[in-house]
């Protein structure tokens, strides 16, 4: 099986792969807890905490405009695929809709079914971040993203192990300082460099 799917690469393929990953063209499911099933029209992603709260639904989400971007994913469990493409809403887009308040570093990134990450602020307002609703292959293969996946929106983060990238987002919590998430508090690092194997809190 891992012959056939996970292949393990030569060399860093001019850096594209961190330390420890294997190849993968398959997008493997890895979610902790039953897969939610709802559909776009019931999506909501309340702000609260450290910021003016108010609740965006899908019907606002989709009136920001929309980027595709294409970019490696990487999973703490040690398999990493390339150029995956997405759509959705850039986080920096995102944010010229939020108003934060003083002493705001963080954000605490909540899922339906009570999941929950960490982030600061600068991991979380970067450029290639997306809220996202579709994924493909390729730009021109582009469909509305799987449930297993995370469907109908999941928050894409490719610079951190795959982890930080939570499935079915429902909330953005703005926190003063940083704070452990679900799997951060299971053992797993604050952050999650996958170029420097940030995999395990020490």
């Amino acid at each position: 099986m891992l012959g056939r799917f996970f292949k393990k690469p030569e060399n860093d393929q001019g850096g594209r792969v961190p330390p420890g990953q294997t190849l993968t063209t398959r997008f493997p499911v890895l979610t902790y807890g039953p897969v939610p099933r709802y559909a776009k029209t019931d999506i909501t992603v309340r702000v609260f905490g450290l910021a003016e709260e108010q609740t965006f639904s899908w019907i606002d989400l989709q009136k920001m405009p929309q980027t595709t971007l294409t970019y490696d994913i990487h999973c703490v469990t040690h398999w990493s695929k390339f150029d995956t493409t997405w759509t959705g809403i850039s986080v920096p887009e995102l944010m010229k809709h939020i108003q934060l308040k003083p002493g705001a570093t963080h954000v605490m990134i909540h899922s339906v079914g009570g999941y929950t990450t960490n982030l600061s602020l600068t991991d979380f307002v970067r450029d290639q971040n997306l809220l996202a609703h579709e994924f493909g292959a390729s730009p021109d293969q582009l469909a509305p993203l799987e449930t297993e996946h995370g469907g109908p929106m999941r928050l894409v983060v490719p610079h951190l192990y795959f982890w930080k990238s939570a499935k079915w987002i429902n909330g953005l919590e703005f926190i003063s300082q940083d704070e452990a998430g679900f799997w951060e508090k299971n053992g797993y690092h604050m952050r999650g460099d996958p170029f420097k194997e940030e995999r395990y809190s020490d």
